[in-house]
């Protein structure tokens, strides 16, 4: 019997789970079936998912037909849970890609699109809700071969021309069918499983349309994968049962485990096989089953057992980051140690403890997943925790090659450690070697040194985040005979990676976004400036799309506003990017507020023995005091860096601006320089914003000004001029406020107070034109943003290149200064 694990894939509400209960329906594996609006499906069922109505966990269902064997594993479709849905692409031998009839490929179908062609799973394409008004047969195929693949072929199609065009997908195959032979059923499945083509098939979960017709075709047209005798497993997800036990689920992938079989050196005491919220034990798993394992305490997600390698790190990764507020009176220690058993599950969540702050954070993929974890852990912890606003997961690197060195010789204790740090491609992360021969320092001192370097995230030095993509090479060391233990090599481990950081060119990275955007013609030029705006590279295709990359702090929400202008017709996919070089560097790093020499868990200072005691020695002054003198490609080490103040403008100019500010700048005494060109994109130099803001548009499309301005019209301009005055002062801006001229007796043409520029527009001249001619004569020269609901200046905004903001938006930001003006005068108080 032909035994494979099919994994279900979608964007969320497409009618993935509707489809695995038909599935499970038509194969004999339930009686009944259910509904994900009744809440009574067979495999979402966590209290979580029947109220929200999404799959959250991914869940596994055992189907039987005559000749099949299949292991269902349906996965959540939400963006927010995508983590969850990666780690099982790793152990399933098809996917099932469920698309949407009414709503085709949706922006979250590209990304699983593209995590399946990173993994290389065949994929069956079955387009549901076929029943729904709304469903067009004849366009989904066009849009499948658009945004997914060329090689999408209906395969009910059965006529000739059909044929022929599917032959083309391989070079084999059409040699085949040119020669006047037929293909067959294992030429298809071949090229199905080739990644060659990709089949499409059409129904309705709900009415089991199409649904007998799709497991057939399963059946028929897939091959089993083949295993060795040796044993073998992956490990794609970590749980917990109702009675809190650990269980290991893992594919089967070579010879057979069986209860109290050694793995690792820890005993398997049970084997699941679950079929939904139920399981059966069994004594063993051959090959090709997905089981759950009791005993494996140490086993982690993407671990490989047996034969088997680790799974490569996953690609999606959080980039937003969050504080865990926990109830008045809780112990926070405890509280860390329970939370630390979702990263056991998740490890996505980089659960960490901040010994400076005493905070627990978390990392995040967005609000969906912020409110399933908040309700995991008062379901399982009984604590009523709040998850805190997000922000951006920083990183640091370094642009060029360093050398670090660190001293740890306190009385009786000796490790001297010299390393390389260099620069690697984005995406590359942390890597650690020893260049260092074993003549010149033993190799289990070496072996230490490189568990040392690997144990540690190591941070940088201009906002404390984690470093990436910098490769540490060992390249000389020395321990004592008789003083050297083996944490003295740790701390002269964590002292030469800091202190060579110190000295380095430290480059600030954030995230960015993989855009495609795509909008109605008449409205790419408000999407081009909205992409200029949050300091986005981008290129056109066509007269409807821009695709390109902008960073993840500016795109954030973006989608929201995109439906808002464009009534629900634009679209756009976010794919996680690499982390490049932070846009708006110097504001971060000033912001954060970061000392490094003031971080003392991770100092940079070496401990050298003098007249009997450990001496501290500062990391600027450190390496001539070093007892090795390493030669690095045949020059002697570098000399520590001069110490500069670090600007990014004119000294004078930034001066000016830090004090108006924020009071007296604070000097920091370590190097720094500016972050190098990215080699794949560039950004522009920022331009300085101009706001323009439609006066009377404003008053009356805001209810507490339109309020005002019943009773009195030049009290509404005075307090809206005011709060104005405010908003100038903190986003450091140039300011118009235009009013309508022919409202105002006596008119007096422009005023500028307090730097802001009051206009009153001369006789037969509206607010539309003057707005549209000020944006067309400094588009070019200044970010321009307009404030307004006129759908006459939107237009004249689109055109200028201009962003345009709704007064909605714009009172929010008003509201969002004026509270920080209220916090910083309370503080000084």
């Amino acid at each position: 019997m032909k035994k494979l694990v099919l994994g279900v894939l979608a964007h969320v509400d497409a009618g993935k789970t509707t489809l695995s209960e038909a599935l499970m329906y038509i194969s004999g594996s339930i009686r009944r079936l259910g509904r994900v609006d009744h809440r009574n499906t067979a495999l979402d069922t966590h209290r979580i998912e029947r109220e929200r109505g999404i799959t959250v966990f991914s869940k596994q269902a055992q189907l039987r037909t005559e000749n099949l064997e299949l292991c269902l594993l349906d996965t959540p479709g939400h963006a927010d849970l995508t983590a969850e849905t990666e780690r099982t692409l790793g152990v399933i031998d098809y996917a099932l890609l469920v698309i949407s009839g009414t709503d085709g490929v949706q922006a979250h179908t590209e990304t699983l699109w593209r995590l399946l062609e990173k993994y290389g799973v065949p994929v069956i394409i079955f387009a549901t809700k076929m029943d729904l008004t709304g469903s067009n047969r004849e366009n989904i195929l066009p849009d499948l071969r658009a945004r997914l693949s060329e090689n999408c072929f209906d395969v009910s199609d059965k006529s000739e021309d059909n044929a022929e065009s599917i032959a083309m997908c391989d070079e084999q195959l059409l040699e085949k069918y040119t020669s006047g032979e037929g293909l067959t059923d294992a030429d298809i499945a071949a090229a199905i499983s080739e990644r060659k083509l990709f089949p499409v098939l059409f129904g309705s979960g709900l009415k089991l349309e199409g649904v007998r017709e799709l497991m057939g075709f399963i059946d028929r047209y897939t091959v089993a994968p083949e295993y060795p005798d040796e044993f073998g497993a992956k490990v794609y997800k970590i749980m917990r049962d109702g009675r809190d036990r650990r269980l290991a689920c893992m594919k089967i992938t070579g010879g057979a485990l069986r209860n109290r079989d050694s793995v690792n050196g820890e005993t398997v005491t049970e084997l699941r096989v679950y079929n939904g919220a139920n399981y059966e034990t069994v004594q063993e798993a051959g090959a090709g089953s997905i089981v759950a394992v009791q005993g494996l305490g140490s086993a982690y997600a993407g671990q490989g057992l047996g034969y088997e390698p680790d799974m490569p790190a996953p690609e999606i990764e959080p980039v937003l980051t969050y504080i865990v507020e926990l109830p008045a009176g809780a112990d926070k220690q405890e509280a860390f140690k329970k939370l630390r058993q979702l990263e056991d599950e998740d490890p996505q969540l980089h659960i960490e403890w901040n010994e400076v702050t005493k905070q627990i954070y978390l990392h995040l993929m967005g609000r969906v997943q912020t409110e399933v974890i908040t309700e995991l852990i008062r379901e399982r912890f009984d604590m009523q925790v709040r998850i805190g606003s997000g922000g951006i997961a920083y990183r640091e690197t370094i642009a060029k090659p360093v050398h670090g060195a660190g001293h740890f010789e306190p009385l009786r204790h000796y490790a001297e450690v010299h390393l390389l740090l260099e620069p690697l491609e984005s995406g590359s992360g942390m890597r650690f070697e020893s260049r260092c021969p074993t003549d010149e320092l033993d190799a289990n001192w070496q072996s230490l040194i490189m568990t040392n370097l690997a144990e540690k995230t190591h941070l940088g030095v201009l906002t404390g985040s984690p470093l990436t993509d910098v490769r540490i090479s060992l390249i000389a060391g020395k321990a004592h005979v008789k003083h050297t233990e083996g944490g003295d090599f740790r701390e002269a481990v964590y002292r030469a990676v800091r202190q060579g950081l110190m000295k380095a060119e430290s480059v600030l990275l954030e995230p960015w976004y993989d855009f495609r955007i795509e909008v109605p013609p008449e409205q790419i030029g408000r999407a081009i400036s909205d992409v200029r705006a949050m300091s986005g590279s981008f290129e056109t295709e066509g007269s409807s799309v821009i695709f390109g990359r902008a960073p993840v702090s500016e795109m954030s929400g973006y989608g929201e506003v995109l439906a808002s202008y464009t009534s629900g017709k634009g679209r756009i996919s976010l794919q996680n990017a690499r982390y490049y070089p932070c846009h708006n560097a110097e504001q971060v790093i000033a912001s954060i507020g970061y000392e490094p020499e003031a971080d003392t868990r991770n100092t940079a200072d070496s401990v050298f023995c003098s007249h009997g005691s450990g001496t501290i020695v500062k990391w600027n002054e450190a390496d001539r005091f070093m007892h090795l003198d390493p030669d690095l490609n045949n020059e002697k080490s570098p000399q520590p860096a001069p110490q500069h103040r670090f600007y990014i403008i004119d000294d004078v100019e930034l001066e000016a601006i830090m004090q108006r500010e924020f009071g007296p700048v604070r000097r920091r005494q370590y190097t720094r320089t500016s972050a190098p060109e990215a080699a794949e994109f560039t950004v522009a130099p920022s331009k300085r914003e101009y706001v323009i803001v439609d006066g009377y548009n404003f008053i009356f499309g805001t209810p507490e000004y339109a309020l005002l301005a019943k009773n009195s019209l030049e009290l509404a301009r005075e307090r809206l001029s005011d709060a104005l005055k405010s908003y100038r002062a903190m986003r450091d801006c140039e300011l118009v406020l235009v009013f309508d001229g022919y409202r105002v007796a006596g008119n007096t043409g422009e005023r500028e107070v307090h730097g802001i520029r009051t206009v009153y527009t001369k006789e037969n001249e509206t607010a539309d034109m003057y707005i549209e001619r000020l944006a067309n004569d400094i588009g070019k020269n200044y970010s321009v943003k307009v404030v307004t609901n006129d759908s006459l200046i939107r237009l004249s905004a689109m055109r200028s290149g201009v962003l345009r903001m709704s007064v909605k938006e714009f009172d929010s930001e008003i509201r969002f200064v004026m509270d920080k003006i209220a916090e910083y005068i309370d503080g000084k108080r």
